[in-house]
């Protein structure tokens, strides 16, 4: 017989620390406990979130969870409380009500005295409901006063995010200094710019006085984060938004984002109206005169404007030999370009150009080419028939051995048979019924894999007659099918699909 596999979730968040009670090994003290008495051959495992939020899903041991839910391997989950689980009421009451039952998981939540087991063909009644609802406005509350702090803090000034741009370290007291052992490179950044070389130039000019990136500077002090410390060429990019980082004029700028919703990790830009600025908040690098002067220089900065170009494969194309994302230039004839190795022309990708109307015409060709290898792969298999009528018969076997139970144990009280007579014919059905409920288990997943593949042929399907409906490439089939464009040298190309199934055509 199968072990019953019991998942203890435990999570902690940076706030929780502050209660001795929701310490991760007084939850799994708790939850070991509980879980002795669930099962006689029980497997107890655990799922770990120390540090991270509950007011979204997106944590990696959850994450490992409910996949282990989703191939079958968890018969049941124990929680402290809701709140360990999620914040977010919808979210919650989604997995608990919809997806665990789905997968026949049991879900229990301690210190709520709440089991799935007891709530079958229920939502666990307004005390669960006003529990979900409880630990959600306690993330927003604590949410909107923690912003509120931090908000008051940015327009005095006194709040230091300490990962501060090239040029400026974190003092004793938290607040930008200059980093003076980089300080005469922005200061030639400036210079440059002002004497109208553009981006590429200095980078190439940086590149030749072997000049760290700033991920290289980073690195050599100890310190990590999103830059790439094998970043060996200087990004025009990053030079550009260099000169326009008002920082390096002394000016404090903070709030130029914030975060669509309490849980989220999505960002927008804010109006520039709406921007925390603060000038003489800090040491300057270089006067305002000539940071005015770099950004008046048309041919380094332009001035940035609302409005953003549109074409079907923006942020999607990638150099092939040095996996950058290539720029975008709208000529009259518009081009992608590598710009991050133009500082040197030993590399294979030095001025790697390509038109974007040549690029199109590439993707589209490649998008038929994979959509008739589906095609004919698919002209074979038809979309199979998923019928009901196996999973009723096996559910009327059911219920007669259910009623033979019952009339045998009405046959014990009349005394028409034995106590030994009743034991052995009960559990004859019992036996048939788990045979049955087997059957019906192996027939309900093949059932469900015909509907998923049914609704993937249908899928596939749809998308094979749009693009036989169109005769270039679109922003609709680019946004649909395509995640990566890779550009080579020699003009070819390599698309990273988006659907898995023109990923694995042969």
């Amino acid at each position: 017989m199968a072990k019953y596999v019991a998942a203890l979730y435990l999570r902690l968040s940076v706030e929780d620390t502050k209660v001795e009670s929701m310490s991760i090994e007084s939850q799994r003290l708790l939850l070991n406990k509980y879980a002795e008495n669930l099962a006689e051959d029980i497997e107890v495992v655990e799922y770990v979130d120390n540090g991270y939020s509950g007011t979204n899903f997106e944590r990696p041991a959850v994450q490992e969870l409910l996949t282990d839910v989703q191939n079958y391997k968890i018969n049941c989950i124990l929680v402290k409380d809701f709140s360990r689980f999620g914040r977010n009421s919808i979210e919650v009451g989604y997995f608990t009500q919809q997806i665990f039952p789905l997968y026949n998981v049991r879900f229990i939540s301690v210190s709520d005295q709440f089991d799935s087991a007891e709530h079958k063909g229920d939502t666990g009644g307004m005390e669960v409901a006003f529990k979900y609802l409880v630990n959600e406005y306690y993330s927003r509350d604590l949410s909107i006063k923690t912003k509120s702090a931090k908000y008051t803090k940015m327009r005095r000034g006194e709040y230091n995010a300490g990962n501060y741009p090239y040029g400026y370290i974190s003092g004793s007291d938290g607040k930008p200094v200059i980093d003076e052992s980089v300080a005469d490179v922005v200061r030639m950044i400036f210079d440059l710019t002002i004497e109208g070389k553009s981006a590429p130039y200095i980078t190439k000019v940086l590149f030749e006085k072997n000049i760290p990136t700033p991920a290289q500077h980073k690195a050599a002090h100890g310190k990590t984060g999103y830059l790439n410390p094998d970043a060996k060429y200087w990004n025009p990019s990053a030079v550009r938004q260099l000169v326009a980082n008002e920082i390096y004029m002394g000016m404090f700028v903070m709030c130029k984002q914030r975060v669509i919703d309490v849980g989220s990790t999505r960002t927008v830009m804010r109006d520039e109206s709406e921007w925390i600025k603060i000038p003489n908040h800090h040491p300057a690098i270089v006067s305002e005169e000539i940071f005015r002067k770099a950004n008046e220089t048309k041919l380094t900065f332009k001035k940035k404007t609302n409005k953003t170009h549109i074409y079907p494969l923006r942020k999607k194309i990638f150099c092939g030999c040095c996996n950058h994302a290539m720029r975008y230039r709208k000529n009259k004839m518009p081009v992608f370009l590598c710009e991050y190795t133009m500082a040197d022309d030993t590399e294979p990708c030095y001025q790697m150009i390509i038109s974007e109307d040549d690029l199109h015409s590439s993707v589209f060709d490649i998008i038929l080419k994979q959509t008739q290898k589906l095609s004919d792969n698919m002209a074979e298999s038809d979309v199979a028939a998923v019928s009901n009528d196996p999973l009723s018969s096996i559910e009327m076997k059911i219920s007669e051995f259910q009623q033979e139970k019952q009339h045998l144990y009405e046959m014990l009280v009349s005394e028409e048979i034995t106590v030994d007579e009743f034991k052995q014919r009960k559990e004859q059905c019992n036996e048939e019924m788990r045979r049955y409920k087997q059957q019906y288990n192996t027939l309900q997943k093949n059932t469900d894999n015909i509907i998923s593949e049914n609704i993937t042929k249908n899928k596939l399907l749809k998308i094979i007659k749009e693009v036989e409906n169109e005769n270039t490439l679109t922003q609709s089939l680019a946004d649909m099918l395509i995640e990566k464009v890779h550009v080579y040298p020699d003009e070819s190309v390599k698309v990273k699909w988006k659907v898995k199934e023109f990923e694995d055509v042969l």
